[in-house]
């Protein structure tokens, strides 16, 4: 029988790309557990397109 998991897909988008009016999206697939974490998340991870690390944060 399949475990029945509390982790999730969520989606993280970039903050400043989404705010610099630049074409394209920078965006991330991952998991969380929404048991333990109900808040969004907040990670730090690389824009390839402004070439440096930025803000990203979960999107609906």
């Amino acid at each position: 029988m399949a475990k029945k998991g509390n982790r999730v897909q969520v989606i993280l988008e970039c903050t400043e790309h989404k705010n610099s009016g630049m074409p394209g999206t920078s965006r991330y697939i991952t998991t969380k557990n929404k048991k333990n974490s109900t808040e969004r998340l907040e990670l730090m991870k690389y824009n390839p397109i402004l070439k440096k690390k930025t803000l990203h944060k979960e999107i609906k």
